[in-house]
């Protein structure tokens, strides 16, 4: 049994593959290293995975080299990560996130389907919701109106998966996830970037008074979900993947500002079109088929967050 992880270089994807391999199960990573953040990071997160764990240096939409990764590696199951993220940077890119995230999911899934893979599980996110009602966020919801780009692809893809399972039998369970966070984080996202604005002074912007809620889900307990997932196949599933108790925009900010020991410096805008009031995750689903039962509360998880940040890159940041 081995599994293709795709975007195992990233943040979520290299904690999987880890999770894995400490399991002892045969997985092979794909990425495509691209500059959406720095590509170091992507690296050292696969060095620290160890020299033997097989790497192809690739794109999801290259069907040949697919392809040949399915069939050189026996590949029985697929986690896929890969994908372009970020929901404002998606509004001016409409077009390449539909080339990548739905068309490279539609492309893995029907080279998956050729192969005997048990299960393939897509990532997908709660930003599929929008501005919904519907509170806490429920899989019965109809996610049909997108805010951004990027959920709109990737709901595209959720449907594809319902598509190759009707007609190819592909196991397909859907996660969305729910505002991933924790030690060696993605650059571009809040929990780090709070940080650097903190400790060096600049403003941070806060949208709708900082009233907007998160539904802040730490990183290991995501990365155990995803292989729960990986262990159960469950026909066609889309399941929520979050901890399920959102706070505050300022909220958040306080607990930064109490562990770091320095006031934020705050200006307030009004949030953009594509921002939700709040994203809050039902996860009864997950709880019942796949055991999940998630740990790591906000405050103890941006306090792991803090730990990391004082090991890892305060001493690059002064100089040492």
């Amino acid at each position: 049994m081995t599994t293709l992880i795709t975007g195992g270089a990233g943040f979520i994807g290299s904690r999987l593959a880890a999770r894995l391999i400490d399991a002892g199960e045969k997985i092979v990573i794909l990425d495509n290293f691209n500059d959406f953040y720095d590509p170091a990071i992507k690296e050292a997160n696969v060095a620290a995975l160890g020299k033997d764990v097989p790497l192809v240096r690739g794109d999801i939409r290259d069907t040949e080299l697919v392809t040949s990764i399915f069939k050189d590696h026996h590949i029985t199951r697929v986690a896929h990560l890969a994908g372009l993220a970020n929901v404002r940077k998606s509004i001016e890119f409409g077009d390449q996130y539909a080339d990548v995230n739905t068309t490279g999911s539609v492309n893995l899934m029907n080279i998956a389907r050729k192969f005997p893979v048990s299960v393939f599980v897509q990532i997908s996110t709660s930003s599929v919701y929008g501005q919904t009602t519907r509170i806490p966020f429920s899989e019965d919801d109809n996610p049909d109106r997108p805010l951004s780009p990027y959920p709109a692809s990737k709901r595209a893809a959720e449907l594809f998966a319902y598509t190759y399972y009707e007609l190819h039998k592909l196991n397909v369970t859907v996660l969305r996830l729910f505002n991933v966070y924790g030690p060696n984080g993605r650059p571009d996202m809040m929990p780090l970037k709070t940080i650097d604005a903190i400790l060096q002074g600049k403003t941070i912007t806060v949208y709708d008074d900082g009233k907007l809620e998160r539904d802040w889900t730490y990183v290991d307990d995501t990365v155990s979900g995803i292989a729960a997932a990986l262990e159960r196949p469950l026909g066609y599933s889309i399941i929520n993947l979050g901890y399920g108790s959102p706070i505050s925009l300022n909220e958040f900010i306080r607990i930064y500002e109490e562990l770091i020991g320095k006031k934020a410096i705050v200006e307030y805008a009004p949030a953009p079109a594509s921002e939700p009031r709040i994203t809050y995750c039902n996860n009864s689903r997950a709880r019942e088929l796949l055991g999940f039962n998630p740990q790591v509360t906000i405050n103890e998880g941006l306090a792991q967050t803090w730990a990391w940040y004082q090991e890892h890159k305060l001493p690059m940041l002064s100089g040492k």
